[in-house]
């Protein structure tokens, strides 16, 4: 009961928490998201949001890269504090630019996933993975 209620936390602890924040979230992502946008590549581009005029399937390929490879390596733990950041850009765009005009209920799952890749660019990878294995 008193370490439950402790304020204190191990390495263990914590190389587990980072571990279990990026496998969940990087596998949501890349198979709820980013596999269904590659799988579906000819029939999303014409009504994917174009951002800042660069053209809806240009706008695809990038969200493709984030959702699928950032997603990946993430989930490897290689280069995660790097792989974060498309992620982050992407769905600020989508928060802020998609969804500016949205409730908030259609915004929420993105703005979960932003705190989770936030806290992930923030707090790195943890000792169980690629990167931390080759420090």
């Amino acid at each position: 009961m008193k370490k439950i209620l402790s304020i204190h936390y191990s390495n263990g602890a914590f190389n587990f928490s980072m571990l279990l924040l990026r496998l969940s979230f990087g596998l949501l992502m890349l198979l709820k998201h980013g596999m269904d946008m590659l799988m579906n590549f000819s029939t999303m581009q014409a009504k994917f949001y174009n951002f800042m005029g660069i053209g809806s399937r240009f706008s695809l390929i990038l969200a493709i890269f984030a959702e699928v490879f950032c997603s990946l390596f993430i989930i490897l733990g290689l280069f995660t504090r790097l792989a974060c950041i498309p992620l982050i850009i992407f769905l600020c765009v989508a928060i802020f630019s998609y969804y500016k005009n949205s409730p908030w209920g259609e915004m929420e799952l993105s703005i979960i996933y932003l705190t989770a890749f936030i806290t992930l660019l923030f707090c790195g990878p943890g000792k169980i993975s690629v990167d931390g294995m080759m420090r």
